[in-house]
């Protein structure tokens, strides 16, 4: 199947920030909402026990019916597994009512078209967290019905005995390269699953940002000033792309179109394009230091 043409954000508006919170926990839910998280994913998969989890769908479902979000965040639920019958249950209940839902252990297109319209049209997100999920990458990313892909990287490194941080940064790739090749946005990072250890976490964070990858889930609010300092351009970088920007626009006001620095090298379209995004995310991210 062809992917039909869609609309994609810009690199500058993409979510930086994805929270998890635990969908038989709805008194977080407000607290998750006003975390200052791009996104909000209500989960009712691995965070909600086997006896919970039908509460948790309805909660789910109560919360964004009554749509009590705040401006600019968006609300997903991640659903138990949808080659299930009960991750197939919360799409009917929740697909509808939520901005996008986001699928475990997807592991080929073929579950894809079998869930497909469940989820009443919203955008979905395929989550690669086996051996299976990452060899059919490409065909997955490229399904019409997947808005995004994503990690799950504690699940993969499990079933994988990956101890090794090189070995993870080459199926991490192949999951970035997947996505490009779709035309998806960048990738987000898996969590971070230790909440006090924002050294750590900043030190991940830089590592995935070097090999394309682009924002990053959390399990606990502490970790999105982090995260968002981790994702903003360094103060260097940023001054480099505002060099490479006004050396541009200059040579648009003459009519020239070889850009040229003042320390003579030239510059082509896409190295102008990537500054114009580096300005634009620091802009964003001005309120956290850079990382």
């Amino acid at each position: 199947m062809t992917r039909p043409p869609v609309t994609r954000l810009p690199v500058t508006r993409l979510p930086v920030t994805w929270l998890y919170v635990p969908g038989d926990r709805p008194e977080r839910f407000d607290k998750a909402v006003a975390s200052g998280a791009d996104v909000v994913i209500i989960d009712l998969e691995d965070a909600v026990a086997p006896a919970r989890k039908d509460a948790a769908r309805r909660n789910a479902a109560d919360y964004l019916r009554e749509r009590p979000g705040r401006p600019g965040v968006e609300l997903h639920v991640r659903v138990n597994d949808p080659a299930g019958g009960r991750g197939r249950d919360d799409l009917a209940a929740v697909g509808e009512l939520a901005d996008a839902v986001r699928l475990p252990k997807v592991e080929s297109a073929a579950l894809l078209d079998a869930v497909a319209g469940l989820a009443g049209g919203v955008p979905a997100y395929a989550l690669l967290e086996s051996a299976a999920g990452i060899v059919a990458a490409r065909e997955i990313a490229a399904h019409p019905g997947v808005a995004g892909v994503a990690l799950g990287e504690q699940d993969l490194a499990a079933e994988l005995a990956v101890t090794d941080e090189q070995a993870m940064n080459h199926l991490r790739l192949q999951v970035v390269l997947a996505a490009a090749a779709a035309g998806l946005a960048p990738v987000p990072m898996s969590v971070y699953p230790d909440v006090k250890d924002e050294a750590g976490l900043l030190a991940s964070c830089r590592a995935g940002r070097a090999l394309g990858l682009f924002g990053r889930t959390a399990i606990h609010p502490r970790q999105i000033p982090v995260i968002r300092r981790a994702f903003r351009p360094t103060e260097e970088e940023t001054a480099r792309a505002a060099e490479i920007v006004a050396a541009a626009e200059e040579a648009e006001r003459a009519g020239v179109g070889a850009v040229a620095l003042p320390d003579g090298r030239f510059v082509d379209a896409p190295i102008v394009a990537r500054a114009r995004r580096t300005v634009a995310l620091a802009e964003r991210l001005a309120g956290h230091p850079p990382g």
